[in-house]
């Protein structure tokens, strides 16, 4: 793989893969990285400064692996790490490369969806703390309320296998609960955690049957898509194998068997010690 040049992807556990499997689908004939830093997730409660020193570490990972283009497919990194990186760490280390985040996506289009012009976010304690959602809505449709509500019990939920019990059902109604409390006239819900498309049905169930909700992946993707064709100086530096590589910061066992639930398929993974590097 270091003789390629893959698109690398990241993020803080294995959310990144419901991301990384629909850039795939429109992009199969890519190389790609995924590196997952399960050893220190999850990200959502840490300090921005933590995320950040994480997430930079990752990214100079995956620049030593050729990586010409990151894509943080994690809005925690990309709330709390991404505009730092792009603007102070870039022209350090390579001003030639290139990180991309997944909010800037989905602020662009999320407008689009709603005719009340008032949306709903679901996301980790971290992203919602940051304010990404609210101020780049603003940039781009200055006319939509946004209104958030953190769901930490989600993410545990999920990765400990347990989104299908009953349990679950609790954590999911309540926090749309919450969240539509903030105001009835919200008609589009985003799910801003990569996680969250595993509940997607459950959260369907405990929404209103009108309710637009909205995952990332695809609408991630398909940004992708647009900027490797409006720049045709990236997309001819990305070898073209359909190559796919996965690392883990822990066991990759355990990635493994996480993985075949994000990704759809079975996927064998390295270790990686980002520490060490």
């Amino acid at each position: 793989m270091n003789n390629n040049r893959p698109i690398g992807i990241f993020d803080s556990g294995y959310g990144g893969l419901t991301v990384m499997k629909e850039i795939v689908k429109r992009l199969p004939g890519y190389d790609y990285i995924y590196l997952g830093d399960n050893a220190r997730a999850p990200y959502g409660p840490r300090s921005f400064e933590t995320v950040y020193r994480y997430t930079l570490q990752s990214v100079q990972w995956f620049f030593k692996q050729n990586c010409p283009l990151v894509i943080l497919a994690c809005n925690t990194a990309s709330a709390k790490a991404l505009r730092t990186i792009q603007q102070n760490d870039l022209a350090k280390i390579d001003h030639t490369k290139r990180v991309l985040g997944v909010i800037r996506p989905t602020t662009e289009v999320i407008g689009n969806y709603s005719n009340s012009k008032q949306v709903g976010i679901l996301a980790t304690n971290g992203t919602v703390i940051s304010g990404s959602y609210p101020i780049e809505i603003e940039k781009f449709f200055p006319g939509v309320k946004v209104f958030q509500q953190a769901c930490p019990m989600w993410v545990p939920l999920i990765e400990s296998n347990e989104h299908h019990s009953k349990g679950a059902d609790f954590f999911v109604k309540k926090y749309i609960h919450d969240l539509l409390q903030q105001s009835p006239l919200i008609d589009t819900i985003l799910l801003a955690c990569t996680h969250y498309p595993l509940i997607q049905e459950k959260i369907k169930e405990y929404s209103p049957a009108d309710m637009t909700i909205l995952s990332q992946g695809e609408i991630v993707a398909i940004s992708l898509v647009n900027y490797l064709q409006r720049h045709q100086e990236m997309e001819q530096q990305i070898s073209k194998n359909g190559q796919q590589c996965f690392y883990t910061t822990d066991s990759t066992e355990d990635f493994d068997n996480h993985a075949t639930l994000f990704y759809g398929t079975g996927v064998s993974s390295k270790h990686v010690d980002l520490e060490a590097q």
